[in-house]
């Protein structure tokens, strides 16, 4: 039954394909039925289905025809989206809290684990860093946003604010009011706090300690169901959404969007093959075992989006290659916090096409800020679906930049966490090994199997 409404929906495609190309001879109207002929099958496999992936890109597909077909109409639909997005927004600030501070006070075992934890935080920082970099040069060399003409009305309205020097931009981060910070949205300061929170927290001794870290937890774990709670009502806000910008805009608007998730899993193959691959190759890493042992953890978070999904199957394979299991205890979980290196490439490529889009063309200073803010808010991306976008608009919210270009990121966000998402799991599997190295473990290393590993199958026979 799935596969014969699948196949019914693409043939109604080639159809309409064809359809489309004669309407110049006035075939208008009998190609827009066959257009929602196709959106109606696709629907019906949808049904079937009962994949919130699915019925997003339903909602992208509908609204976009809809906004081609009755433009006058679509441009009353921002408020489906706009709704959505408000209670995207008020996931944001006890997100952030919950999150920062548990991987902040969460980690007050580095004092016993010393070196470990110094070398681990260090490795993190640098590896995370180069992935913001490479993301933000691969969209500064693609400018797949700049393809994106939002009205004049829209740039006005969001570019007559007074420019900032960076000294205020510095100032503007910290502070002195956190119920307004939150109120305002200034996410920067949220951020600045939450950290300043963790890190007093932590010098607090355990048993005054553990309280507001159970709840910090709870509240983190809470607001992340929170968002899969608001995520169910994405196919609607997604309709809206774009209804709303095709109408405004035209059908143009769409084809940057693969431009944009070209430039992105480009640069994913850069950062893999030009830090990863390196650092692979610099502490002895047997490729062909270690290639082996991770295609399982990144497959599944390919394919679910969700890095959590992948943790029990990452750290048993890195302990199956001979990593000593205090060091996977460790180093997995910290980096599912500090090391999401494909989040911090995409929220870089994301949040430069909102500005590309917008046709705001930032200062150094300003691009330095943007980048430190990235370099922080990155370590409060948890590990499951679409957290990374939440950071995306609640940047875009505290820069004061238009909305429009975040619509179009909702649109294809499935497509993009899938391989952030991958790229967040094999970052922190070449971190354990990285870290096991620097501990002068030597079975990973083997090109054979592990001591450890042969001992069990000797025992076994």
């Amino acid at each position: 039954m799935k596969l014969r409404f699948l196949t019914g929906a693409f043939a109604a495609v080639l159809v309409l394909a064809a359809l489309s190309a004669c309407t110049h001879f006035g075939w208008i109207v009998l190609a827009a039925i066959m257009r929602w002929m196709a959106i109606i099958l696709f629907a019906g496999y949808a049904l079937k289905r009962r994949s919130l992936t699915v019925w997003i890109f339903l909602g992208i597909v509908a609204g976009a025809e809809f906004g081609y077909d009755r433009p006058a109409t679509a441009v009353h639909l921002q408020v489906l989206g706009t709704i959505f997005l408000r209670l995207i927004k008020v996931i944001i600030a006890p997100l952030l809290f919950g999150t920062l501070v548990v991987g902040i006070a969460g980690q007050a075992d580095l004092k016993k684990v010393g070196r470990m934890g110094l070398k681990a935080l260090v490795y993190f920082e640098i590896v995370s860093t180069s992935a913001l970099v490479i993301g933000f040069v691969a969209i500064s060399i693609t400018r797949a946003g700049a393809g994106v003409h939002l009205p004049a009305s829209v740039n006005a309205e969001n570019l007559n604010a007074p420019p900032h020097l960076i000294g205020d931009l510095l100032t503007n981060i910290f502070p002195e009011n956190i119920a307004k910070s939150v109120a305002d949205g200034q996410i920067l300061q949220v951020v600045v706090f939450s950290v300043l929170f963790g890190v007093a927290l932590a010098m607090v001794p355990e048993p005054k300690r553990r309280p507001l870290l159970i709840f910090a937890e709870s509240l983190s774990e809470t607001m992340f169901k929170f968002t899969n709670v608001v995520m169910l009502a994405a196919p609607i806000g997604v309709f809206g959404a774009m209804a709303y910008t095709v109408g405004r805009m035209g059908m143009g608007v769409l084809f940057p969007l693969l431009k944009l998730l070209l430039t992105m899993y480009g640069a994913l193959a850069v950062f893999a093959a030009l830090v990863l691959l390196p650092i692979c190759v610099a502490l002895g890493v047997p490729l062909r075992r270690f290639l082996k042992a991770a295609v399982e953890p990144v497959t599944i978070a390919f394919a679910t989006s969700s890095s959590e999904a992948a943790l029990p199957r990452a750290m048993e394979q890195m302990e199956s290659l001979g990593v000593a299991r205090e060091t996977v205890a460790f180093v997995l979980p910290t980096g599912y916090t500090l090391n999401l290196d494909g989040s911090s490439l995409y929220q870089s490529i994301a949040l430069v096409f909102v500005a590309q889009a917008a046709g705001i063309h930032m200062s150094v200073g300003q691009t330095v800020v943007m980048l430190l803010t990235l370099f922080i808010s990155s370590k409060g991306t948890g590990g499951v679906a679409r957290a990374s976008l939440v950071i995306v608009l609640a940047l875009v919210t505290s820069f004061h930049w238009p909305m429009e270009p975040v619509f179009l990121l909702f649109g294809i966000d499935q497509l993009m966490d899938m391989g952030r998402t991958a790229i967040n799991v094999l970052g922190n599997c070449v971190a354990t090994m990285a870290i096991a190295r620097w501990e002068g473990e030597t079975a990973p290393f083997l090109h054979e199997l592990p001591h450890r590993v042969a001992t069990n199958l000797e025992n076994a026979q």
